[in-house]
């Protein structure tokens, strides 16, 4: 499942993150790339040690676990630290498949990235190319969102960013450990869950199909999450 989340963070949210970033020190994206990523990775990152990147991930995160819709459609059990990239004329990123386990640089777990999420920094008209070009089961999708908003997908797509033209992209990247590991699933209690809360906003919280539904909907947690 391909979701665009709208309104993560607040316009002051964004401009105050562009006001920390747009000063930093940046380094070559590559840094933190794979051997293969690395051959088509061409971009600016805020390096992972940078004294800006604590307060800048809190209120990421904090935006994140607060939005209902980002957490009905992930589930996360366990979210990387966000981090922080820049593309600007001729940068790029070609076609590759995000690593399927990644340590967590705060605790040095080991996490499995099940899904990956961008979230814009910028609004499209600040730049000309830059689009998160996504192959999934349903084709190709093109993403290019408002600043604030995100897009959430499988960690197991083909991805990628393409060149820049003009202007610079700014967004922030990360990848989540969800509770349910199949996707199938998950887009199920996401659609179920949805469906659960249309029909409490017009029946009401006490409806007797709501309430049967929500209990449906937390018996197949029971059965598909992991903890």
């Amino acid at each position: 499942m391909l979701l665009c989340v709208e309104n993560i963070l607040s316009p002051q949210e964004v401009a105050h993150i562009r006001s920390v970033i747009d000063t930093a020190q940046w380094d070559d994206g590559r840094n933190t790339a794979g051997a293969q990523s690395a051959q088509t990775k061409r971009n600016q990152q805020i390096p992972l040690d940078s004294p800006v990147l604590p307060d800048l991930q809190t209120l990421v995160l904090q935006r994140l676990m607060g939005h209902p819709t980002w957490v009905s459609a992930a589930l996360p059990l366990h979210v990387l630290p966000p981090m922080f990239n820049r593309y600007e004329e001729a940068a790029t990123f070609g076609v590759h498949v995000d690593n399927a386990i990644r340590v967590n640089p705060q605790t040095g777990q080991r996490q499995r990235t099940d899904l990956s999420c961008t979230l814009f920094l910028n609004d499209p008209e600040d730049y000309d190319g830059g689009e998160l070009v996504i192959e999934d089961n349903y084709g190709t999708q093109s993403v290019k969102l408002p600043a604030g908003h995100c897009v959430l997908y499988p960690s197991t797509s083909l991805h990628q960013v393409t060149p820049v033209t003009r202007g610079a992209r700014v967004a922030s990247f990360f990848w989540v450990q969800s509770m349910v590991r199949d996707g199938d699933q998950r887009e199920i209690l996401f659609d179920l869950d949805q469906s659960i809360q249309e029909l409490s906003a017009s029946a009401g919280l006490n409806d007797p199909t709501a309430v049967r539904l929500t209990g449906i909907y937390h018996n197949l947690i029971r059965q598909w999450a992991e903890t």
